[in-house]
């Protein structure tokens, strides 16, 4: 891979013209045509949507394949012989080597060819997802390498498709398309259920469950190494000419850090990333407890399970993942012109909306599973509100050159304090629990319903958190247009910092290396 992809983009957002960091914030003076360079066409509207459809086939399967162990862990719990608390260090695991990575596959989207890291990242989510399903029941551990080696391969591809959807499409289309690939999140989520507790069912082992997506990503594979494109960063924004930038990963990180709309939303998506990782991973289970619990269903001794509850609650979570993507979207369409900060109350809505939902879903299953179905509808189609509009808030208030590093911090951030650690707090908080009460199905029904308590709470944590973001997101979004296009910046609140001031031999110095640079 070659540092800078070819041809380089003419549009330069460099760094290094002169100026210490701080003049990439606060002026333009850096944003200089190169009259050398050829310029690049746009890629045509048909091939940018033969990528799009590429890229959330790909999103498909890896949210297919995050959420299958989900959809059969009674059985693993009954192969491998753990509890609560060490199944969710399944996913603990996985969740944590995918944020550490994040970060450097941020770094070298930024700067290398974008289309080549994913494709090395693929083939090393394949052969390890799929070897993760030869493992025998005595060695748990390697079940455990190899789902945490799944998160390099998922790490490079998200933290790297959402940019390159950026750079093909802008305004109310972009947001239209990242609507679309962000609906592949709760709708391959649910398909994980399904598939897993369907083939399960059929074949009479679990582990055939996690060969499925591997076979079809060979042809996920094949479709990005022939299909899709990489188009030069900020191609969207520049007619196809592109943005190039040549900052060092402590200036990325420190113009992150005087984001306020990038902050506060951060914490946002980590708050709506610990309620999705926390229920994916333990609602079905919480469901069939319950139906034991209240003496409707037999509790599971031996393989295969009852997957009744996979199945149903992976087609609600398909159903509402649909839904709330596209009403998400629709409201943030139709009000972003009339009211600039509607996207973050938005997210606010959903969260605040979704935390009492959550609430009486967590106590009506101890009566009524019908009931519970309901609410559990209207809770995640109020959380999926959020998947597409948070994507674009980030696209929008952060510059091309930077949108790999902020899309790779943001997802170790929301991992790290979110889905990283949500299954395994709640299935040690059961574990606590159910030590103080005799062994019984009822004893671990209330144990863990008692556990999923903290979900509401971060519901509520979370929709504050986007609230607070939609204070700055006004000048935020401004600032990082206008040095695309070219215009003075606004500060982007009272306590920004302010322009610094240039020396008459810093000026004499900039002035130079500009006139060099037309």
């Amino acid at each position: 891979m070659e540092p800078k992809d070819s041809p380089m983009p003419r549009w330069s957002l460099s760094s290094g013209s002169g100026l210490h960091y701080g003049s990439f914030v606060n002026s333009l003076s850096s944003l200089t045509p190169k009259a050398e360079e050829t310029e690049e066409p746009a890629i045509s509207q048909r091939r940018s949507y033969i990528a799009v459809a590429v890229l959330c086939y790909i999103n498909l399967l890896n949210y297919t394949e995050r959420y299958t162990i989900a959809g059969v862990l009674p059985d693993i719990q009954q192969f491998f012989g753990i509890n609560d608390g060490t199944s969710a260090l399944i996913q603990t695991v996985f969740i944590c080597s995918f944020l550490l990575l994040a970060p450097l596959f941020g770094y070298l989207g930024d700067r290398y060819n974008r289309k080549y890291i994913m494709i090395g990242g693929l083939i090393v989510w394949l052969v390890t997802a799929a070897g993760s399903s030869f493992v025998t029941e005595s060695h748990f551990w390697l079940l455990m390498l190899l789902r945490g080696m799944v998160g390099i391969g998922e790490a490079s591809y998200s933290t790297i498709a959402p940019t390159i959807i950026a750079d093909l499409f802008v305004g109310t289309k972009r947001s239209m398309i990242i609507c679309i690939f962000y609906i592949f999140i709760p709708v391959g989520s649910g398909l994980g259920y399904i598939t897993g507790a369907g083939v399960a069912s059929i074949t009479g082992d679990w582990r055939w469950a996690l060969r499925i997506t591997p076979i079809l990503g060979v042809v996920g594979l094949f479709l990005l190494v022939f299909l899709c494109p990489n188009p030069p960063r900020g191609a969207a924004e520049t007619h196809g000419e592109g943005v190039s930038g040549q900052s060092s990963y402590l200036e990325d990180v420190k113009y992150l850090l005087k984001n306020k709309t990038y902050l506060w939303s951060t914490m946002g998506v980590t708050a709506t990333a610990f309620l999705s990782g926390a229920l994916a991973f333990w609602m079905p289970t919480f469901l069939s407890r319950a139906q034991v619990s209240q003496g409707l269903r037999p509790a599971c001794v031996k393989e295969p399970c009852d997957s009744t509850d996979s199945y149903i609650f992976g087609a609600v979570t398909v159903l509402t993942g649909i839904l709330g993507g596209i009403l998400g979207s629709g409201l943030s369409r139709w009000l972003r012109e009339k009211f600039p900060k509607s996207d973050p109350l938005i997210c606010a809505s959903g969260l605040l909306g979704a935390a009492p939902c959550l609430f009486i879903t967590i106590f009506v299953a101890s009566t009524s599973i019908p009931a519970t179905y309901v609410f559990i509808f209207f809770g995640e189609i109020l959380i999926s509100l959020n998947w597409a509009v948070m994507a674009d808030i980030l696209l929008y208030v952060v510059i091309p050159t930077r949108r790999s590093t902020a899309e790779a911090l943001q997802i170790s951030v929301g991992h790290l304090l979110g889905d990283a650690g949500s299954p395994f707090l709640v299935g040690a908080i059961s574990d606590a629990l159910s030590k103080s009460k005799p062994v019984s199905p009822e004893s671990s029904f209330h144990s863990l319903k008692y556990s999923l308590l903290v979900c509401p709470v971060v519901g509520i944590l979370g929709g504050l958190f986007f609230f607070l973001s939609s204070l700055y997101i006004i000048g935020d979004r401004k600032a990082a247009a206008q040095l695309v296009e070219g215009g003075p910046r606004e500060p982007q609140d009272p306590s920004s910092e302010p322009p610094i001031e240039l020396s008459n031999a810093d000026k004499t110095n900039h002035e130079d290396n500009l006139s060099q640079s037309i």
